[in-house]
Protein backbone atom coordinates (compact mmCIF):
# COMPACT_ATOMS: atom_id res chain seq x y z
CA UNK A 1 0.00 0.00 0.00
CA UNK A 2 1.66 3.40 -1.05
CA UNK A 3 1.20 5.89 1.88
CA UNK A 4 1.64 9.90 0.62
CA UNK A 5 1.72 13.27 2.58
CA UNK A 6 -1.31 14.76 0.35
CA UNK A 7 -3.77 13.13 -2.03
CA UNK A 8 -4.94 15.52 -4.33
CA UNK A 9 -8.11 14.85 -6.20
CA UNK A 10 -8.39 16.28 -9.56
CA UNK A 11 -6.06 17.58 -12.06
CA UNK A 12 -7.72 20.70 -12.99
CA UNK A 13 -5.97 24.10 -12.40
CA UNK A 14 -6.17 23.89 -8.56
CA UNK A 15 -5.30 20.43 -8.54
CA UNK A 16 -2.40 20.39 -10.43
CA UNK A 17 -1.45 23.80 -8.47
CA UNK A 18 -1.56 22.20 -5.21
CA UNK A 19 0.55 19.59 -6.56
CA UNK A 20 3.06 21.96 -7.61
CA UNK A 21 3.45 23.94 -4.24
CA UNK A 22 3.24 20.87 -2.05
CA UNK A 23 6.62 18.96 -4.17
CA UNK A 24 8.08 22.12 -3.85
CA UNK A 25 8.25 21.76 0.12
CA UNK A 26 9.38 17.82 -0.97
CA UNK A 27 5.78 16.41 -0.14
CA UNK A 28 4.90 13.26 -0.94
CA UNK A 29 1.72 13.93 -3.16
CA UNK A 30 -0.12 12.57 -6.22
CA UNK A 31 -2.73 13.77 -8.41
CA UNK A 32 -5.41 11.47 -9.51
CA UNK A 33 -7.59 12.55 -12.27
CA UNK A 34 -10.56 10.01 -13.91
CA UNK A 35 -10.02 11.21 -17.48
CA UNK A 36 -7.21 10.48 -19.98
CA UNK A 37 -6.65 14.80 -19.89
CA UNK A 38 -5.47 16.73 -17.37
CA UNK A 39 -7.48 20.40 -17.01
CA UNK A 40 -11.14 19.52 -15.64
CA UNK A 41 -13.57 22.33 -16.15
CA UNK A 42 -10.92 24.32 -18.53
CA UNK A 43 -9.29 22.04 -20.46
CA UNK A 44 -9.34 20.95 -24.51
CA UNK A 45 -10.17 17.91 -27.01
CA UNK A 46 -9.49 17.70 -30.40
CA UNK A 47 -12.49 17.11 -32.88
CA UNK A 48 -12.85 17.22 -37.08
CA UNK A 49 -8.74 17.71 -37.01
CA UNK A 50 -8.95 20.74 -34.33
CA UNK A 51 -8.33 21.37 -31.04
CA UNK A 52 -10.68 23.27 -28.89
CA UNK A 53 -10.32 24.62 -25.48
CA UNK A 54 -13.01 23.67 -22.89
CA UNK A 55 -13.99 26.55 -20.49
CA UNK A 56 -11.66 29.31 -21.47
CA UNK A 57 -13.40 32.03 -22.58
CA UNK A 58 -10.74 34.79 -20.93
CA UNK A 59 -8.49 34.86 -18.95
CA UNK A 60 -9.30 37.40 -16.25
CA UNK A 61 -7.14 38.83 -13.76
CA UNK A 62 -4.61 40.49 -16.15
CA UNK A 63 -1.55 41.84 -14.86
CA UNK A 64 1.47 43.02 -16.33
CA UNK A 65 4.74 41.94 -16.02
CA UNK A 66 6.43 43.33 -13.14
CA UNK A 67 2.63 44.68 -11.36
CA UNK A 68 2.72 43.70 -7.60
CA UNK A 69 -0.37 43.06 -5.44
CA UNK A 70 -2.17 41.34 -8.05
CA UNK A 71 -3.78 37.95 -8.33
CA UNK A 72 -1.92 36.65 -11.49
CA UNK A 73 1.29 38.11 -9.87
CA UNK A 74 1.05 36.14 -6.81
CA UNK A 75 -0.28 33.26 -8.66
CA UNK A 76 3.10 33.39 -10.73
CA UNK A 77 5.42 34.13 -7.40
CA UNK A 78 3.94 31.23 -5.42
CA UNK A 79 4.60 29.01 -8.52
CA UNK A 80 7.70 30.45 -9.61
CA UNK A 81 6.75 30.66 -13.14
CA UNK A 82 7.72 33.62 -15.34
CA UNK A 83 5.29 35.84 -16.60
CA UNK A 84 6.48 35.28 -20.03
CA UNK A 85 5.86 31.63 -20.00
CA UNK A 86 2.34 32.59 -20.28
CA UNK A 87 2.44 34.47 -23.82
CA UNK A 88 -0.78 36.41 -22.94
CA UNK A 89 -2.23 38.91 -25.43
CA UNK A 90 -4.49 41.44 -23.91
CA UNK A 91 -8.18 41.35 -25.43
CA UNK A 92 -9.05 44.46 -28.13
CA UNK A 93 -12.18 45.04 -26.14
CA UNK A 94 -15.58 43.41 -24.43
CA UNK A 95 -19.09 44.50 -23.97
CA UNK A 96 -21.70 44.41 -22.14
CA UNK A 97 -25.24 44.53 -24.39
CA UNK A 98 -28.61 45.14 -24.02
CA UNK A 99 -31.45 46.29 -26.03
CA UNK A 100 -30.92 49.88 -25.30
CA UNK A 101 -27.68 50.27 -24.09
CA UNK A 102 -23.95 48.49 -24.78
CA UNK A 103 -20.89 49.20 -22.76
CA UNK A 104 -17.86 48.49 -23.58
CA UNK A 105 -14.54 47.46 -21.45
CA UNK A 106 -10.88 47.12 -22.31
CA UNK A 107 -8.19 46.38 -19.66
CA UNK A 108 -8.02 49.78 -18.72
CA UNK A 109 -10.55 51.20 -16.24
CA UNK A 110 -11.29 54.25 -17.24
CA UNK A 111 -13.24 53.00 -20.79
CA UNK A 112 -15.63 51.64 -18.61
CA UNK A 113 -15.93 53.95 -16.63
CA UNK A 114 -16.74 56.38 -19.12
CA UNK A 115 -18.75 54.40 -20.66
CA UNK A 116 -21.04 53.71 -17.72
CA UNK A 117 -21.06 57.82 -17.21
CA UNK A 118 -22.07 58.00 -20.98
CA UNK A 119 -25.11 55.48 -20.40
CA UNK A 120 -25.66 56.35 -17.12
CA UNK A 121 -24.80 59.69 -16.23
CA UNK A 122 -27.07 60.33 -13.25
CA UNK A 123 -25.71 57.04 -11.64
CA UNK A 124 -22.17 58.39 -11.21
CA UNK A 125 -21.97 59.53 -7.73
CA UNK A 126 -23.17 55.57 -6.46
CA UNK A 127 -21.17 54.63 -9.77
CA UNK A 128 -17.78 55.91 -7.50
CA UNK A 129 -18.95 55.11 -3.94
CA UNK A 130 -19.43 51.35 -5.62
CA UNK A 131 -15.95 51.56 -7.45
CA UNK A 132 -14.06 52.76 -4.01
CA UNK A 133 -16.04 50.28 -1.41
CA UNK A 134 -14.69 47.38 -4.22
CA UNK A 135 -11.51 48.42 -4.23
CA UNK A 136 -10.93 48.72 -0.52
CA UNK A 137 -13.24 45.50 0.25
CA UNK A 138 -11.63 42.18 1.77
CA UNK A 139 -13.35 40.11 -0.33
CA UNK A 140 -11.35 37.10 0.42
CA UNK A 141 -12.32 36.98 4.24
CA UNK A 142 -16.14 38.35 4.04
CA UNK A 143 -18.60 39.06 7.19
CA UNK A 144 -21.41 37.26 5.81
CA UNK A 145 -21.28 35.49 2.59
CA UNK A 146 -24.76 34.65 2.10
CA UNK A 147 -25.08 38.51 1.55
CA UNK A 148 -26.60 38.45 -2.19
CA UNK A 149 -25.13 41.61 -5.52
CA UNK A 150 -28.47 42.65 -6.09
CA UNK A 151 -29.33 43.83 -2.54
CA UNK A 152 -26.20 45.47 -2.34
CA UNK A 153 -26.34 47.25 -6.08
CA UNK A 154 -29.39 48.45 -5.11
CA UNK A 155 -27.79 50.59 -2.27
CA UNK A 156 -25.63 52.30 -4.94
CA UNK A 157 -27.86 52.61 -7.63
CA UNK A 158 -31.91 53.66 -8.63
CA UNK A 159 -31.51 52.59 -11.88
CA UNK A 160 -31.94 49.45 -12.96
CA UNK A 161 -31.20 48.51 -15.72
CA UNK A 162 -27.35 49.77 -14.89
CA UNK A 163 -28.06 46.75 -11.81
CA UNK A 164 -28.93 44.34 -14.32
CA UNK A 165 -26.30 44.93 -16.90
CA UNK A 166 -23.47 44.63 -13.81
CA UNK A 167 -25.30 41.60 -13.02
CA UNK A 168 -24.93 40.00 -16.28
CA UNK A 169 -21.57 39.40 -16.66
CA UNK A 170 -20.22 38.19 -12.90
CA UNK A 171 -23.47 35.69 -13.35
CA UNK A 172 -22.32 34.30 -16.32
CA UNK A 173 -18.77 34.31 -15.12
CA UNK A 174 -19.05 32.57 -11.81
CA UNK A 175 -21.99 32.15 -9.85
CA UNK A 176 -24.08 29.12 -8.71
CA UNK A 177 -26.87 31.19 -7.15
CA UNK A 178 -29.87 31.75 -9.24
CA UNK A 179 -30.77 34.97 -10.15
CA UNK A 180 -27.79 36.47 -8.00
CA UNK A 181 -24.05 36.29 -7.22
CA UNK A 182 -22.49 36.26 -3.48
CA UNK A 183 -21.49 39.99 -3.02
CA UNK A 184 -18.04 38.93 -1.86
CA UNK A 185 -17.58 37.14 -5.45
CA UNK A 186 -19.46 39.64 -6.93
CA UNK A 187 -16.06 42.48 -5.76
CA UNK A 188 -13.31 39.55 -7.14
CA UNK A 189 -15.03 39.61 -10.07
CA UNK A 190 -15.47 43.80 -10.50
CA UNK A 191 -11.81 43.75 -9.98
CA UNK A 192 -10.88 40.66 -12.62
CA UNK A 193 -12.97 41.97 -15.16
CA UNK A 194 -12.88 45.83 -14.80
CA UNK A 195 -9.65 46.77 -12.79
CA UNK A 196 -7.51 43.84 -14.25
CA UNK A 197 -8.83 42.74 -17.53
CA UNK A 198 -8.61 39.61 -19.75
CA UNK A 199 -5.98 38.09 -21.62
CA UNK A 200 -5.36 34.77 -23.05
CA UNK A 201 -2.57 32.53 -23.50
CA UNK A 202 -0.81 32.20 -27.20
CA UNK A 203 -2.43 28.82 -28.45
CA UNK A 204 -5.26 28.42 -25.47
CA UNK A 205 -5.49 26.68 -22.77
CA UNK A 206 -3.54 24.00 -23.76
CA UNK A 207 0.29 25.60 -23.44
CA UNK A 208 -1.11 26.44 -20.07
CA UNK A 209 -1.73 23.48 -18.65
CA UNK A 210 1.13 21.92 -20.56
CA UNK A 211 3.25 24.34 -18.45
CA UNK A 212 1.96 23.75 -15.08
CA UNK A 213 1.82 19.69 -16.13
CA UNK A 214 5.51 20.00 -16.66
CA UNK A 215 6.41 21.87 -13.85
CA UNK A 216 4.34 19.04 -11.29
CA UNK A 217 6.34 16.47 -12.73
CA UNK A 218 9.62 18.02 -13.00
CA UNK A 219 9.54 18.82 -8.31
CA UNK A 220 8.82 15.20 -8.56
CA UNK A 221 5.02 15.10 -8.09
CA UNK A 222 2.97 11.99 -9.23
CA UNK A 223 0.12 12.20 -11.85
CA UNK A 224 -2.25 9.25 -12.36
CA UNK A 225 -4.45 9.42 -15.55
CA UNK A 226 -7.95 7.27 -15.97
CA UNK A 227 -7.63 6.67 -12.19
CA UNK A 228 -11.16 7.40 -10.53
CA UNK A 229 -11.66 7.23 -7.10
CA UNK A 230 -13.92 5.11 -5.62
CA UNK A 231 -14.37 6.24 -1.79
CA UNK A 232 -12.65 8.66 0.43
CA UNK A 233 -11.60 6.47 3.14
CA UNK A 234 -11.54 7.79 7.23
CA UNK A 235 -11.12 6.29 10.55
CA UNK A 236 -12.35 7.97 13.82
CA UNK A 237 -13.28 11.35 11.97
CA UNK A 238 -9.93 11.35 10.20
CA UNK A 239 -9.02 10.99 6.73
CA UNK A 240 -6.92 7.63 6.05
CA UNK A 241 -6.73 7.98 2.55
CA UNK A 242 -8.64 6.61 -0.41
CA UNK A 243 -9.64 3.65 -2.55
CA UNK A 244 -9.61 3.44 -6.49
CA UNK A 245 -12.01 2.24 -9.20
CA UNK A 246 -10.00 -0.93 -9.46
CA UNK A 247 -10.38 -1.73 -5.10
CA UNK A 248 -6.31 0.23 -4.80
CA UNK A 249 -6.26 1.64 -1.70
CA UNK A 250 -3.51 4.63 -1.11
CA UNK A 251 -3.08 6.16 2.49
CA UNK A 252 -2.39 9.28 3.24
CA UNK A 253 -2.08 12.45 5.72
CA UNK A 254 -4.46 13.99 4.31
CA UNK A 255 -6.99 14.63 0.72
CA UNK A 256 -7.44 17.63 -1.07
CA UNK A 257 -10.37 17.21 -3.58
CA UNK A 258 -11.68 20.11 -6.18
CA UNK A 259 -14.57 17.03 -6.99
CA UNK A 260 -17.21 19.73 -5.20
CA UNK A 261 -18.76 19.85 -2.09
CA UNK A 262 -21.78 17.24 -2.91
CA UNK A 263 -19.39 15.43 -4.86
CA UNK A 264 -16.63 14.75 -2.33
CA UNK A 265 -18.91 14.57 0.80
CA UNK A 266 -20.74 11.31 -1.45
CA UNK A 267 -17.32 10.00 -1.81
CA UNK A 268 -16.30 9.99 1.67
CA UNK A 269 -20.04 8.63 2.78
CA UNK A 270 -21.23 11.50 4.18
CA UNK A 271 -24.00 13.05 1.75
CA UNK A 272 -26.64 12.39 3.88
CA UNK A 273 -25.13 15.56 5.92
CA UNK A 274 -25.74 17.87 2.48
CA UNK A 275 -28.66 20.40 2.27
CA UNK A 276 -30.91 20.34 -0.57
CA UNK A 277 -29.93 24.52 -1.15
CA UNK A 278 -26.22 23.13 -0.97
CA UNK A 279 -26.93 21.30 -4.71
CA UNK A 280 -25.71 23.23 -7.68
CA UNK A 281 -27.80 22.93 -10.79
CA UNK A 282 -26.78 25.83 -13.17
CA UNK A 283 -25.44 24.66 -16.08
CA UNK A 284 -24.53 25.85 -20.11
CA UNK A 285 -24.82 24.71 -23.31
CA UNK A 286 -21.97 25.76 -26.02
CA UNK A 287 -21.66 25.58 -29.59
CA UNK A 288 -18.24 26.05 -31.19
CA UNK A 289 -18.17 27.50 -34.65
CA UNK A 290 -14.82 27.57 -36.56
CA UNK A 291 -14.85 29.97 -39.68
CA UNK A 292 -13.31 30.62 -42.90
CA UNK A 293 -12.76 34.09 -42.12
CA UNK A 294 -12.36 36.29 -38.81
CA UNK A 295 -14.82 37.91 -36.91
CA UNK A 296 -13.12 41.38 -37.26
CA UNK A 297 -13.57 41.15 -41.23
CA UNK A 298 -17.15 41.24 -39.80
CA UNK A 299 -17.27 44.42 -37.35
CA UNK A 300 -16.71 41.76 -34.53
CA UNK A 301 -14.10 42.71 -32.51
CA UNK A 302 -14.97 42.11 -29.42
CA UNK A 303 -13.40 39.14 -27.09
CA UNK A 304 -15.89 38.81 -25.15
CA UNK A 305 -20.08 40.27 -25.60
CA UNK A 306 -22.59 39.17 -22.68
CA UNK A 307 -25.89 39.83 -24.00
CA UNK A 308 -29.24 39.72 -22.33
CA UNK A 309 -32.01 40.58 -24.99
CA UNK A 310 -34.50 42.24 -22.27
CA UNK A 311 -34.39 44.93 -19.85
CA UNK A 312 -34.37 42.56 -17.05
CA UNK A 313 -31.56 39.90 -16.74
CA UNK A 314 -33.05 36.12 -15.43
CA UNK A 315 -30.71 33.87 -14.37
CA UNK A 316 -31.70 30.60 -13.49
CA UNK A 317 -32.32 27.01 -14.92
CA UNK A 318 -34.96 27.43 -17.57
CA UNK A 319 -37.66 25.59 -18.24
CA UNK A 320 -36.99 24.76 -21.79
CA UNK A 321 -33.74 23.17 -23.03
CA UNK A 322 -31.89 26.26 -23.32
CA UNK A 323 -32.59 30.08 -22.55
CA UNK A 324 -31.91 31.94 -25.50
CA UNK A 325 -32.67 35.50 -23.93
CA UNK A 326 -29.50 35.72 -22.64
CA UNK A 327 -25.62 34.76 -23.44
CA UNK A 328 -21.72 35.26 -23.95
CA UNK A 329 -20.21 34.94 -27.33
CA UNK A 330 -16.27 34.60 -27.03
CA UNK A 331 -13.79 35.13 -30.09
CA UNK A 332 -10.48 33.89 -29.23
CA UNK A 333 -9.21 35.69 -32.35
CA UNK A 334 -9.94 38.77 -30.81
CA UNK A 335 -6.70 39.31 -28.30
CA UNK A 336 -3.25 40.09 -29.24
CA UNK A 337 -1.36 37.41 -29.79
CA UNK A 338 2.19 36.13 -31.00
CA UNK A 339 0.80 33.28 -33.19
CA UNK A 340 -2.78 34.64 -34.50
CA UNK A 341 -5.44 32.03 -35.22
CA UNK A 342 -5.40 29.96 -38.42
CA UNK A 343 -9.16 30.17 -38.76
CA UNK A 344 -12.29 32.46 -37.47
CA UNK A 345 -13.41 31.02 -34.09
CA UNK A 346 -16.81 32.30 -32.34
CA UNK A 347 -18.41 30.54 -29.39
CA UNK A 348 -22.08 30.76 -28.18
CA UNK A 349 -22.84 29.97 -24.63
CA UNK A 350 -26.68 29.85 -23.15
CA UNK A 351 -27.78 28.76 -19.66
CA UNK A 352 -29.57 24.96 -19.89
CA UNK A 353 -31.33 22.64 -17.96
CA UNK A 354 -29.92 18.88 -17.72
CA UNK A 355 -32.77 17.25 -16.98
CA UNK A 356 -34.30 17.97 -20.55
CA UNK A 357 -31.48 17.52 -22.23
CA UNK A 358 -30.55 14.38 -19.95
CA UNK A 359 -33.61 12.76 -21.48
CA UNK A 360 -32.51 12.48 -24.72
CA UNK A 361 -30.71 10.22 -26.70
CA UNK A 362 -28.95 9.12 -29.49
CA UNK A 363 -30.52 11.27 -32.94
CA UNK A 364 -32.91 13.02 -30.69
CA UNK A 365 -30.02 14.12 -28.79
CA UNK A 366 -28.20 15.43 -31.96
CA UNK A 367 -31.49 16.69 -33.16
CA UNK A 368 -31.87 19.30 -30.72
CA UNK A 369 -28.43 20.45 -30.41
CA UNK A 370 -28.68 21.77 -34.10
CA UNK A 371 -32.59 23.13 -33.18
CA UNK A 372 -30.92 24.93 -29.92
CA UNK A 373 -28.26 26.15 -31.63
CA UNK A 374 -30.48 27.29 -34.23
CA UNK A 375 -32.80 29.06 -31.57
CA UNK A 376 -29.57 30.45 -29.30
CA UNK A 377 -28.17 32.74 -33.17
CA UNK A 378 -31.81 33.71 -33.83
CA UNK A 379 -31.19 36.30 -30.69
CA UNK A 380 -27.19 36.16 -29.95
CA UNK A 381 -26.72 37.47 -33.86
CA UNK A 382 -28.30 40.65 -33.18
CA UNK A 383 -25.47 41.26 -30.93
CA UNK A 384 -22.92 39.73 -33.08
CA UNK A 385 -21.98 38.42 -36.38
CA UNK A 386 -23.67 35.34 -37.81
CA UNK A 387 -21.10 32.60 -38.07
CA UNK A 388 -23.32 30.20 -40.50
CA UNK A 389 -22.60 31.82 -43.99
CA UNK A 390 -18.80 31.75 -43.11
CA UNK A 391 -18.71 27.76 -41.22
CA UNK A 392 -16.78 24.92 -41.71
CA UNK A 393 -16.85 23.41 -38.69
CA UNK A 394 -19.13 22.86 -35.64
CA UNK A 395 -19.34 21.48 -32.23
CA UNK A 396 -21.33 21.63 -29.21
CA UNK A 397 -21.31 20.53 -25.62
CA UNK A 398 -24.57 20.22 -23.51
CA UNK A 399 -25.16 20.10 -19.78
CA UNK A 400 -24.36 16.19 -19.72
CA UNK A 401 -21.02 16.81 -21.76
CA UNK A 402 -20.34 18.81 -18.22
CA UNK A 403 -21.48 15.75 -15.87
CA UNK A 404 -19.21 13.51 -18.00
CA UNK A 405 -15.94 14.76 -17.52
CA UNK A 406 -16.63 16.84 -14.31
CA UNK A 407 -18.39 14.58 -12.31
CA UNK A 408 -20.12 17.64 -11.26
CA UNK A 409 -24.49 16.65 -10.68
CA UNK A 410 -26.42 18.20 -12.95
CA UNK A 411 -23.39 19.12 -15.09
CA UNK A 412 -23.28 22.09 -12.44
CA UNK A 413 -20.58 24.05 -13.75
CA UNK A 414 -20.08 26.40 -10.84
CA UNK A 415 -20.71 23.90 -8.25
CA UNK A 416 -22.69 24.41 -4.81
CA UNK A 417 -24.45 27.57 -4.41
CA UNK A 418 -22.72 27.98 -0.61
CA UNK A 419 -19.40 27.95 -0.59
CA UNK A 420 -16.59 27.31 1.76
CA UNK A 421 -13.70 29.81 1.76
CA UNK A 422 -11.53 27.90 4.18
CA UNK A 423 -11.68 24.21 2.68
CA UNK A 424 -13.64 22.46 5.63
CA UNK A 425 -15.30 19.69 5.29
CA UNK A 426 -16.54 17.54 8.72
CA UNK A 427 -13.44 15.33 7.75
CA UNK A 428 -10.25 16.33 9.92
CA UNK A 429 -7.92 16.50 6.95
CA UNK A 430 -9.95 16.23 4.23
CA UNK A 431 -10.39 19.80 2.25
CA UNK A 432 -12.23 21.20 -0.75
CA UNK A 433 -9.90 23.39 -3.22
CA UNK A 434 -11.40 24.68 -6.76
CA UNK A 435 -15.40 25.40 -7.78
CA UNK A 436 -16.58 24.65 -4.20
CA UNK A 437 -14.07 26.08 -2.34
CA UNK A 438 -15.12 29.69 -3.56
CA UNK A 439 -12.83 31.22 -5.81
CA UNK A 440 -13.35 32.07 -10.05
CA UNK A 441 -11.76 31.74 -12.69
CA UNK A 442 -8.47 30.22 -14.17
CA UNK A 443 -6.55 32.31 -12.02
CA UNK A 444 -8.83 31.81 -8.93
CA UNK A 445 -8.79 28.05 -9.61
CA UNK A 446 -5.01 27.88 -8.96
CA UNK A 447 -4.80 30.18 -6.48
CA UNK A 448 -7.61 28.40 -4.46
CA UNK A 449 -5.56 24.90 -4.96
CA UNK A 450 -2.23 27.01 -3.49
CA UNK A 451 -3.99 28.62 -0.90
CA UNK A 452 -5.42 25.37 0.58
CA UNK A 453 -2.11 23.71 -0.39
CA UNK A 454 -0.62 26.01 2.45
CA UNK A 455 -3.21 26.50 4.27
CA UNK A 456 -3.70 22.75 5.22
CA UNK A 457 -0.85 21.01 4.24
CA UNK A 458 1.89 23.43 4.79
CA UNK A 459 1.11 25.27 7.87
CA UNK A 460 2.80 22.75 10.77
CA UNK A 461 5.81 23.38 8.43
Amino acid sequence: MSHYDTILIGAGMSGLAAGIRLAQFDQRVVVLERHYLWGGLNSFYKRGGRRFDVGLHALTNYASKGERGLPLTRMLRQLRIRHEELHLGKQRFSEIAFPDVRLRFTNEFELFESEVARAFPSQMDGFARLVRDVRDADAFTPDDTSLGARAVLATYFDEPLLIEALMLPMCYYGSARVDDIDWYQFVILFRSFFFEGFSRPAGGIQPMLELLRKRYLELGGELRLRCGVQAILSANGKVSGVRLDDGTELTADRVLSSAGYVETMRLAGREHEVRDAERGDISFTETIFVMDTEPGAHDHGAAVIFFNDAPDFRYRVPTGLIDTRSGVICSPNNYASEAPLPEGILRYTNLANFERWNALEGDAYEAAKREQTAAALAIATRYGMDPRPHEVFRDSFTPTTVRRFTGHDKGAVYGSPTKRLDGATTIEGLHLMGTDQGMLGVVGAILSGISMANRHALVTR
